[in-house]
């Protein structure tokens, strides 16, 4: 007998699942590459994104555990101590509406496809990975003292995605 895959179950095609694995890793860069902070406080927020991602895997929500789930056992676990690149985007902009976007599009599709509840739980799940990224190093200040928790910038990404997934 053959095992279906996992998504499946959740009624999602192949292409669907693709969409909702790719979008909290892809929020995790986008909420990064929302401020150019250097090389170290990069690495901290993609720990701290890549932390909240990986927790997903304890949520009640079936869909987040799921989705969680499929992107540790694609980029690491950081409970291993696993961790991602630091990766410079060539265009944050570009990044950061490329994923909105795609944010929407989950949107439309889980809005779609699943009652209110499971939905508002993987679109809560994204913002808070977004807001764990964005409060994980101060930018500004001199030495790493000083400077704004959370820059402009960030919280402008933070609130856009907050927007465009009704979270």
């Amino acid at each position: 007998m053959i095992e279906q895959p996992a998504y499946t179950g959740f009624g999602f095609s192949d292409e669907e699942w693709g969409l909702l694995v790719g979008l909290p890793q892809s929020v995790l860069a986008a909420a990064s590459a929302a401020e150019s902070d250097g090389t170290r406080r990069t690495m901290a927020e993609n720990a701290a994104g890549l932390e909240t991602i990986a927790a997903g895997r304890e949520s009640a929500s079936p869909l987040v555990a799921a989705v969680a789930g499929e992107v540790v056992s694609r980029v690491g676990d950081p409970e291993a101590g696993e961790e991602l690149p630091v990766i410079e985007a060539a265009d944050p902009q570009a990044m950061i509406d490329d994923v909105l976007g795609r944010a929407r599009q989950a949107a439309t599709l889980l809005a779609a496809k699943l009652d209110e509840g499971a939905a508002g739980a993987y679109k809560h799940w994204l913002v808070e990975i977004a807001e764990q990224v964005v409060s994980a190093a101060s930018t500004g200040g001199l030495l790493g003292l000083g400077g704004d928790v959370v820059s402009d910038s960030e919280r402008r990404f933070r609130d856009r995605l907050a927007h465009v997934l009704n979270d």
